[in-house]
C-alpha cells in the first residue's frame, strides 16, 4: 500500500513541476487564441544556457566518478540508448500515418534520459534502503546523448533519401547518392551537420568544459539558479507550437498513445538486461541495475526537447513532446515497483 502512495504522490509531483504545467499553459494559451509570443533570439539564449548548463553538470559527474566501474554501465547506457532508437525507427516511424520526421523525433526523446524520472527512482530505493553506485547520475548522458545524435541522424538521413527520390516539381527521380559509397557519404556529411548544429555543439562544449575545466563556481551560480525558470519558458513556447500542431497528429494519435505506454515497459526491460549483463561482469549493484532500467524506460524532459526543437523543427512537438511528457513519463514512475520487484528476484539486494 505503501508504494501506492509513494507512486500516487510522485505522479502528483509531476504534474506541479514546470515541464508539464508550463506546457499545459503554453497549450491553453494557444487554444484561447492569444497573441504572446517569445521573440526568435530570445528563444535561441535560452536553449543555448540549458544545454550548456546539462552538458557542465554531466561533464562534472563523469569527471568525478570511478572512471574503471563507470566503463561497463556506461558502454551499455549508450548501447541501450541507440537500440530504443533503431527500435522506435522499426515500429513508430514506420506506422501508417505517422509522419517519419515525427516517429524518428519521438523515439529521440524516448531513447534519451529524464532526470526527474531518475530522481523518483532513486528517492523509491532511498525509501526501501537499497544501495546502489554513486556515480549512477553519470550514465545518462551516455544514453541521452547517444539516443539523441541517433534519432537526429537517421530523421536527417530519411528527409535526405525522400527528397532525391521526390522532387518538388513533381515526376519521378531516381536516387542520386551513388551506391553504397554515395549513401556513406550521405551519413558522414548528416552526422557532421549534426554535431556542428547549434544544439549539440553547445551540449558537447559543456560536456567538454564539464570534463576538462573545473566549472563548478559558475555552473552553481549562474547555471543552476536559471535553470528551472529558463525550462519553464522553453515548455510553455513548446506548448503553444503543440497546439498549433496538434491536427497533424489527430488522425493517428492512438498511435503515440500505443507507443507512449508500451515502449516505457519494452525499453525498460532492455535497460534491465543490460544492467543485469553489467552486473555479472562487474558486480554492478541490483540497485544500479534498477536505476539503468529506470532511466531506459524513462524519455527526456530537459536537455531533449531544445535539442530536437533546435536540429528538426520540421518535427511536430504535439508528437514528440505530448507523447513523452503526457504519457511516457508518467507511464514511466509507474513501471519503477516492476524493476524493484525483478531486481529483487533475480540479483537480490
Amino acid at each position: 500500500m505503501d508504494v501506492i502512495f509513494d507512486i500516487a504522490a510522485t505522479l502528483v509531483a509531476q504534474l506541479q513541476k514546470p515541464t508539464l504545467a508550463f506546457l499545459i499553459g503554453g497549450m491553453m494559451l494557444a487554444a484561447l487564441g492569444s497573441k504572446l509570443e517569445v521573440p526568435a533570439p530570445v528563444y535561441k539564449f535560452i536553449v543555448l544556457i540549458l544545454l550548456l548548463k546539462v552538458g557542465l553538470g554531466a561533464g562534472i559527474s563523469v569527471r568525478e566518478a570511478d572512471l574503471l566501474a563507470l566503463a561497463v554501465p556506461a558502454v551499455a547506457a549508450a548501447v541501450v540508448g541507440v537500440v530504443i532508437v533503431l527500435l522506435g525507427a522499426r515500429t513508430l516511424a514506420r506506422t501508417r500515418g505517422v509522419a517519419p520526421m515525427d516517429g524518428m523525433a519521438t523515439a529521440g526523446l524516448f531513447g534519451a534520459v529524464s532526470a526527474s524520472t531518475l530522481a523518483a527512482g532513486m528517492v523509491m530505493l532511498d525509501a526501501e534502503g537499497i544501495a546502489y553506485e554513486g556515480f549512477i547520475g553519470a550514465l545518462y548522458p551516455f544514453m541521452d546523448i547517444a539516443a539523441l545524435v541517433t534519432a537526429i541522424l537517421l530523421a536527417k538521413v530519411s528527409a535526405a533519401r525522400s527528397a532525391s527520390v521526390q522532387p518538388a516539381g513533381g515526376g519521378t527521380a531516381t536516387l542520386t547518392m551513388g551506391g553504397a559509397g554515395g549513401n556513406g557519404d550521405l551519413v558522414r556529411e548528416i552526422l557532421a551537420d549534426t554535431f556542428k548544429s547549434p544544439a549539440i555543439s553547445a551540449l558537447l562544449l559543456g560536456l567538454g568544459i564539464g570534463l576538462l575545466g573545473r566549472p563548478e563556481q559558475v555552473y552553481s551560480g549562474f547555471y543552476e539558479p536559471l535553470f528551472r525558470g529558463f525550462l519553464s519558458i522553453l515548455m510553455l513556447i513548446m506548448g503553444m507550437e503543440a497546439w498549433q500542431r496538434l491536427g497533424e497528429m489527430r488522425k493517428v494519435a492512438h498511435a503515440y498513445v500505443a507507443y507512449g505506454i508500451a515502449a516505457p515497459f519494452v525499453h525498460g526491460a532492455l535497460g534491465f538486461g543490460a544492467g543485469l549483463i553489467a552486473h555479472h561482469l562487474t558486480g554492478f549493484s541490483g540497485g544500479g541495475v534498477v536505476l539503468l532500467a529506470v532511466m531506459a524506460a524513462s524519455s527526456s524532459d530537459i536537455s531533449g526537447p531544445p535539442t530536437l526543437r533546435g536540429t528538426l523543427p520540421e518535427a511536430n512537438p504535439s508528437a514528440y513532446v505530448g507523447t513523452s511528457t503526457g504519457i511516457g513519463t508518467p507511464v514511466a514512475i509507474l513501471s519503477i515497483p516492476v524493476w524493484i520487484a525483478l531486481a529483487d528476484w533475480l540479483v537480490g539486494f
